[in-house]
């Protein structure tokens, strides 16, 4: 369905994604971004959609009034996509280096729109599963754990302090970037509703340009570092958060929200499933010969994880949104075979 977004973050993993399949789709987009030359980029990427397509500049996310002029626009904005995240998880130190710029960037969209684009009927923002999954219960507990969009993620600002943990600060932004939302809805009354999208892990291939390895978002990073860029003796990485899911499906996932009636005011978790290091090993000594010495081996064919191991469902998305996932092998395979692709040209 056509219609006329604002989109934050259109430069990044996921946001590219998004503005791909909106464009496709005959939508006219304004990408947010936060310089020219990340600007001229995205319509480098998207080079055929002439007047579809336009960037506005936002330097600092976070300041007051920050897209005041951004959501201004004849025609008027529909529906605004935020998927911009304000920091870089490699360069923060303390939890205000995550708190501030989750919230204050999403509460300045919100903010904005409501003052000065009172046609926006919808907001989509991306959330992520570090919201909702509770870390520091065993992630094996019988009966195995299913979390659902009624579940949060327990952990506090408080407790996230006194453990001095990264990963804590980062879980408690995308938990109360996302509550600050839902309590903008509830208290300011605004012209627009809201939708909420919450992936665990997300892979899958770059529809954005990327000059080397070095410039991977962090979680494809994490497969060049440690599935291809290795060796076939090195211990197979640790699971880490072992729920994931393919950035095409949560792109569908953001596009399709922003239209569907059924979905006002409603979270998604959008999960493809479980997956152990172990499995994507496996998918990736047995698609490509090349990397028979650079995969860690591991033991061929062992689940990796148990049984009980926690997942997320997804039920609610293939309900009300209709999302099908694809398979591990065509996330991983894919996105390892442009990962190489990426080493070779850089």
């Amino acid at each position: 369905m056509a219609q006329r977004v604002l989109l934050t973050g259109a430069n990044g993993f996921v946001g590219s994604h998004i503005l791909g399949q909106l464009l496709a789709q005959g939508s006219s987009v304004r990408s947010v971004v936060r310089s020219q030359a990340k600007a001229d980029q995205v319509l480098a990427d998207f080079p055929s959609y002439g007047s579809k397509l336009d960037c506005a500049i936002v330097p600092d996310l976070t300041a007051a009034g920050a897209f005041d002029q951004a959501v201004i626009s004849t025609p008027s904005f529909d529906t605004v996509i935020h998927t911009a995240s304000p920091f870089l998880y490699r360069v923060a130190k303390n939890a205000s280096d995550f708190l501030d710029p989750a919230i204050k960037g999403t509460l300045e969209v919100l903010k904005s729109v409501k003052a000065h684009a009172p046609e926006v009927k919808r907001i989509v923002i991306t959330s992520s599963c570090a919201a909702v999954v509770d870390f520091t219960a065993d992630p094996f507990a019988s009966p195995q754990k299913v979390y659902t969009e009624d579940d949060w993620n327990p952990m506090t600002v408080e407790k996230a302090l006194g453990a001095e943990n990264l990963n804590f600060f980062y879980q408690v932004s995308k938990k109360y970037a996302e509550k600050s939302a839902w309590d903008f809805l509830e208290q300011e009354k605004p012209n627009f509703d809201l939708v909420t999208i919450t992936p665990p892990m997300i892979y899958g291939p770059l529809h954005h340009s990327v000059k080397s390895v070095k410039e991977l978002n962090q979680s494809n990073g994490r497969i060049y570092d440690l599935f291809i860029n290795s060796s076939k003796t090195a211990d197979v990485p640790p699971n880490g958060m072992h729920v994931y899911t393919d950035v095409r499906e949560v792109a569908e996932a953001h596009v399709k929200a922003a239209t569907m009636p059924e979905a006002s005011n409603q979270r998604f978790i959008i999960c493809a499933g479980r997956i152990s290091s172990q499995n994507i090993c496996d998918l990736l000594r047995e698609a490509f010969p090349e990397l028979s010495e650079r995969t860690p081996e591991g033991k061929k064919g062992d689940p990796g994880l148990s049984p009980t191991a926690y997942t997320c469902s997804s039920q609610r998305a293939m309900d009300t949104l209709g999302i099908q996932f694809r398979s591990p092998k065509e996330t991983f395979v894919e996105l390892a075979k442009q990962l190489l692709e990426i080493e070779k040209s850089s």
